[in-house]
């Protein structure tokens, strides 16, 4: 558990208030019903993640105003459901500006966001999702609570017993409306533990300051990571996890979080050298 924060809560970004100063009124941003996060923030219930939940679009992000303020709501039955582009073949060669855009990597394959203006490199054996599929973590009332695009699977079908149970994944979110680079790379790096992992918050969760960040290929920004470990497991889907983040100014000037979370101590785990290997060759992409 991290000092400060109380269980069933995930640190959220502020916008001017005290920490746990309630949202101001007359805040009129859009909310929908498939995601409920700012910027690099999740806004968590105290209820156990059951599945990921697959959505289309990220569009629908929004700005949250407190770094520490918490919501909580009863827990009822988480739904996963596919987006009307789930059923596109995953794309190993996405284009961008109209041009191919090819992996750095022999032998690996490249992974775009046109939204975010990035692309990195995953092994051979991970899913490419199609560039119009979103990713994330819902509670058990079906709302979601994080979400990327751009994505890329790692054993997609690590878990039977979880919807779309992947043994990892990485994609890119907005950061818009963080105070930092810095501040939204830790934050990032908290929160899709606490929502894909350990949403009662049983386990211990570290994390390490953000520090400058730049891959082999010209991305640069600033980068944190995180475990959490000891997780309460009920079945063999429970497990401990790990993330990654680099947050950037993407092409357009607008903040982005690229994430990597994945599950440990499962005999099967991402490497951490993989896992560098991915972050080196992030790049940046020219706005289309």
């Amino acid at each position: 558990m991290q000092p400060g924060v109380e269980p069933g809560t995930v640190p959220q970004w502020n916008a001017g208030g005290p920490p746990g100063a309630p949202r101001p009124p007359g805040d009129n941003r859009k909310r929908t019903t498939v995601i409920a996060i700012g910027a690099a923030v999740a806004v968590v219930v105290a209820a156990v993640v059951t599945g990921v939940v697959v959505l289309k679009d990220d569009d629908k992000e929004n700005v949250a105003q407190s770094d520490t303020q918490p919501s909580s709501s009863a827990p009822a039955p988480a739904s996963s459901a596919p987006s009307p582009s789930g059923s596109e073949a995953p794309l190993d060669n996405p284009r961008s500006g109209g041009e191919e855009v090819k992996p750095v990597i022999d032998g690996w394959k490249v992974v775009t966001n046109q939204k975010r203006h990035d692309a990195f490199d995953v092994p051979a054996d991970w899913t490419v999702e199609s560039p119009s599929q979103s990713i994330g973590f819902e509670d058990e009332k079906g709302k979601g609570l994080v979400l990327m695009s751009g994505t890329a699977r790692y054993k997609k079908a690590g878990c039977a017993g979880r919807p779309n149970g992947s043994l990892g994944a990485a994609g890119t979110k907005g950061a818009q409306g963080a105070k930092s680079m810095a501040s939204a790379a830790k934050i990032e790096a908290e929160n899709w533990l606490i929502a894909g992992y350990d949403l009662k918050q049983t386990g211990k969760l570290e994390s390490t300051d953000a520090k400058p960040f730049k891959s082999d290929h010209g991305l640069t920004g600033y980068t944190s990571t995180a475990t959490v470990t000891g997780v309460t497991k009920n079945d063999k889907c429970d497990t401990d996890g790990k993330s990654f983040t680099v947050t950037y100014k993407d092409s357009a000037g607008d903040l982005a979080t690229w994430v990597l979370h994945a599950a440990t101590g499962t005999g099967d785990d991402l490497s951490d050298d993989t896992i560098k290997k991915i972050m080196s060759s992030l790049r940046p992409l020219k706005s289309s």
